[in-house]
């Protein structure tokens, strides 16, 4: 008898301004795999708080990751694989989230400070002020070495992030 398929959760993480949400749909574009965005979790309490540029504590998160980590759990326990978005800089917060299924896997969106600024400047309509990415680049926690998951450069265009993230997972594109 064959063991079970392991279902995969993949989280696109990284501070705000590094592409999840357009890297995320193209992946899972790409696998066919169910896609959620990350900011659709939020309470209307840490929507209101980062509109407001306070940035969120770590009591604040909770919740949120809670749902985010019960969603990929319902996928999984549907037989099912699934993208969602996240910054996730902790390791506490992946914690969470690796707490969903049996393979919760990272893809890091990582860039200087100075790409991130000019494209959270160049973007409207997201509660996400870009005076709160200093307060996300200090917590952030790069992916470790036992945590399963790949850092990506954001340099290139979506499609090549896309593109290398898939490569370096391991993950092949379904064919149409």
């Amino acid at each position: 008898m064959s063991s079970p398929e392991v279902h995969t959760g993949l989280v696109v993480m990284g501070v705000s301004g590094a592409g999840k949400t357009t890297v995320a749909r193209l992946l899972a574009d790409r696998l066919g795999w169910a896609f959620a965005e990350a900011d659709d979790f939020h309470p209307r309490k840490n929507i209101e708080k980062m509109r407001a540029g306070t940035p969120l504590t770590d009591a604040d998160r909770r919740p949120w990751l809670r749902a985010i980590a019960a969603w990929l759990a319902a996928w999984a326990d549907s037989g099912e694989n699934a993208i969602v978005t996240c910054s996730a800089l902790k390791r506490a917060y992946r914690d969470v989230l690796r707490d969903a299924g049996p393979r919760i896997r990272f893809v890091h969106l990582d860039g200087d400070r100075d790409t991130l600024t000019r494209r959270l400047g160049g973007r409207s309509g997201h509660f996400m002020p870009p005076e709160l990415l200093g307060s996300q680049l200090a917590d952030l926690e790069p992916l470790a070495a036992d945590e399963d998951g790949v850092a990506v450069d954001i340099a290139g265009t979506p499609e090549e992030v896309a593109t290398e993230a898939l490569r370096r997972l391991g993950l092949t594109a379904r064919t149409v």
